[in-house]
């Protein structure tokens, strides 16, 4: 007996095929792997690994294959959620499944990883179980039915130091130094302030979801100054650790706009639609527009403090 999938007319097949392969494309979330990519690039600055097959083969699973099992598996956990949510169903925020779809992710998901996992374990050895399994650790600890990291803060924020796993895995595949304690750090707080203002604008249907994330804890303003505040903090230790200007430069002009949007743009009101997917595409701008700059001076590789 046919399936019923091989019973719809072609055109229907193709269609259905369509809207599944966008699905997947969406749960991996493209306007997030902008972040996996800067940092894979981080520890091989100043170094020419174009023609590596290797460093190609870790730099691609940074995009679709690590994107999707990141936020793949946070769309499983949030299929309720995100139908409250206006920005899910995009490129750039995530999908929005349907029942059908979610219930194949999980399957799509482990075929996806599993090719890599065997790469890894044949460059790297068994480092590469370490690594999938503190990934895997990170992604259940957020996203568990019990007591999920994601829905208590401030849990929530510090969860997010997880992107540091791309260090190491960029350095075992290229075979170069890890990086400074003052890279690490500076890139969760990083990933921390970046979250933080996925949190506020995801306030009302996080709010509706029953979740206690520290926006909701903190309220609209109080966030935005924390988050302020953090970027003031970070733009002071880059200064400080790495001294390099244009550096420190570009996150006193992210404090600036933040500031800005506190005290006179948006101050308390939630943001538009419209807006949400602008910041989006200016914050991948800025790094897809920097990651030649920063592979080319290395300039977080050394502290210079």
């Amino acid at each position: 007996m046919r399936s019923e999938a091989a019973q719809l007319p072609e055109s229907r097949r193709t269609s259905v095929l369509r809207s599944d392969l966008l699905f997947l494309l969406k749960a991996a979330r493209p306007g997030f792997w902008s972040t996996c990519v800067w940092f894979y690039l981080l520890p091989v600055g100043q170094r020419n690994m174009f023609g590596t097959p290797t460093f190609w083969l870790g730099l691609v699973y940074c995009t679709f294959p690590l994107g999707l099992l990141l936020y793949g598996w946070n769309d499983l956990a949030d299929r309720e959620t995100d139908r409250l949510n206006p920005r899910k169903d995009s490129l750039i925020f995530g999908a929005r499944g349907t029942d059908a779809q979610l219930a194949r992710l999980p399957l799509i998901i482990a075929l996806v990883q599993a090719p890599f996992l065997i790469a890894f374990l044949l460059l790297i050895g068994v480092k590469a179980l370490g690594w999938f399994g503190a990934v895997l650790l990170v992604n259940w600890l957020y996203n568990r039915p019990q007591f999920p990291f994601k829905s208590h803060a401030p849990l929530d924020m510090l969860n997010q130091a997880g992107y540091l796993l791309v260090f190491p895995l960029s350095s075992w595949l290229n075979g170069v130094p890890q990086l400074p304690w003052a890279t690490f750090l500076f890139s969760a707080l990083f990933a921390m302030h970046s979250h933080l203002f996925g949190q506020i604008m995801d306030i009302v249907p996080d709010r509706e979801a029953g979740r206690r994330t520290t926006a909701i804890c903190l309220g609209i303003v109080p966030a935005k100054i924390l988050l302020v505040a953090m970027l003031a903090g970070e733009t002071a230790f880059v200064a400080w650790a790495f001294k390099n200007p244009y550096l420190t430069a570009a996150m006193a002009l992210g404090t600036l706009w933040l500031l800005f949007d506190l005290t006179v743009l948006f101050r308390n009101r939630l943001y538009p639609t419209n807006a949400l997917t602008l910041f989006a595409l200016g914050l991948n701008f800025a790094m897809f527009s920097t990651m030649h700059w920063v592979w080319l001076t290395g300039v977080l590789l050394h502290m210079r403090a």
